[in-house]
């Protein structure tokens, strides 16, 4: 499966990758097929199934911080689709244009984000999407209001970077600095 909105991403190379086969230009016919790959496979969207019990991760990727919120950095290879890390109603989204920094670096405080507020029975959960040094867009699929599902797909950054989430007093983190999580599939925090 691939993700909402990235057809177009893989069928602009594609057409180009024809076009300049019919008019015999192969060096761009293999710019153009090797662009097709990197997209179809950077956009994909795997089917997920979300623990039962806890806070699933709302991205793949690599736990930089594990305590009152848990920050996870998405590497190129990472699926980049972001899930709902618990259920509950989108209470307020708040979008935040910002610098293109490094996603892992301090300074990624001050990029561009989207936050994303949900209303829950143990408390807000706000899940932040954070663009880094290559992502130019961040894409929200919720709307205030709207009651979501842990698992569920939420939005995506494209071409990178960093997710966090609080974490209501109600949980125990159980992921550390380094772990390796999956979007709607690891449990990042169990109730207390």
């Amino acid at each position: 499966m691939l993700a909402k909105g990235s057809i177009n991403w893989i069928l602009m190379p594609l057409v180009i990758a024809v076009g300049a086969w019919l008019l015999k230009l192969y060096p761009i016919t293999v710019i153009g097929v090797i662009m097709t790959a990197f997209f179809t496979i950077f956009f994909r969207d795997p089917e997920r199934v979300a623990p039962r019990d806890g806070m699933a991760s709302p991205a793949d990727g690599v736990v930089l911080q594990a305590g009152e919120k848990v920050s996870i950095f998405m590497r190129f290879r990472d699926v980049h689709v972001n899930r709902a890390p618990i259920s509950g109603v989108v209470k307020k989204i708040e979008h935040k244009k910002g610098e293109h920094r490094p996603a892992f670096s301090k300074g990624s405080s001050e990029n561009e984000q989207n936050r994303i507020t949900i209303e829950t029975e143990y408390g807000e959960v706000i899940v932040t999407q954070i663009a880094g040094i290559l992502a130019r867009r961040i894409v929200c699929h919720v709307k205030e209001g709207e009651v979501i599902a842990k698992g569920q797909r939420i939005g995506m950054v494209r071409f990178g970077s960093r997710v966090e989430v609080t974490i209501p007093d109600a949980f125990n983190v159980v992921v550390k600095k380094g772990d390796r999580v999956r979007a709607g599939g690891s449990i990042i925090a169990r109730l207390v």
